[in-house]
């Protein structure tokens, strides 16, 4: 990728009653990152702070944001009953997203947050262009059987997975297994000898979500319908 110019420092926003970040490129907007956090941690985890950096710098609009479950409780996991609220907390960062950019508009999250993007694009076609789905959690560590997989035949958003070797909730195999249920355009990167948190300061994760994106989104048929060009040379 060519170098480009530094964006300029994040804008706290009001966002679902917790605080989120705006990130602006330095260049008009080519389109949007909506960009959230696993069960585990929240919007200022090292990768996404570095995600959000690369997108911006490469000209994407990103809002990086907490989910519902983690402005309730700054600790802990979420519940399992309140995982509808999560879905639609995205779906609310989407729109608010949406305001601030005309563009090919892309959902990110890492493992918890990821998967509750995947379900809604799945009930919600059309809610995003592009997913980025960073450490997907198939199943349970030491659970191969329990696969989280119900909602992929219906997802119909074009997905980019990364995925760290090491990571102990899914094989390559199995995930390769499970995308291949998906009706849309994916691509599964492994990042070798990562684990399920991607060793942001080891592995250039962040680059590595843009440069999958770019390879799987620009491909796409210029006409399919609701898809707005990646890189429109217009803007």
């Amino acid at each position: 990728m060519a170098e480009h110019d530094v964006p300029d420092a994040p804008a706290d926003i009001e966002l679902g009653g917790g605080v989120a970040f705006l990130h602006t490129p330095p260049i008009p907007s080519r389109g949007g990152l909506a960009l959230t956090h696993g069960a585990g941690g929240n919007c200022g985890s090292v990768l996404l702070q570095n995600i959000a950096s690369v997108w911006a710098a490469a000209g994407f609009t990103v809002l990086r944001f907490d989910l519902p479950f983690r402005v309730r409780k700054a600790k802990g996991p979420p519940h399992p009953s309140r995982s509808e609220e999560d879905r639609m907390g995205i779906a609310a960062a989407v729109d608010r997203l949406r305001a601030e950019t005309d563009g090919f508009v892309v959902f990110g999250g890492h493992s918890y947050g990821g998967r509750q993007g995947s379900m809604i694009a799945s009930e919600q076609p059309g809610l995003v262009d592009g997913l980025v789905l960073t450490s997907y959690p198939l199943h349970p560590p030491g659970k191969p059987d329990k696969l989280r997989t119900h909602h992929l035949p219906d997802l119909r958003t074009p997905t980019v997975v990364l995925h760290g070797t090491k990571d102990p909730f899914a094989t390559t195999e199995e995930l390769g297994a499970a995308f291949a249920l998906v009706p849309a355009p994916t691509l599964l990167i492994d990042i070798d000898g990562a684990g399920h948190d991607l060793a942001p300061a080891k592995y250039d994760a962040a680059q590595r979500t843009l440069d999958a994106a770019v390879s799987l989104f620009e491909s796409l048929p210029a006409d399919r319908p609701g898809v707005v060009p990646l890189f429109d040379p217009s803007r």
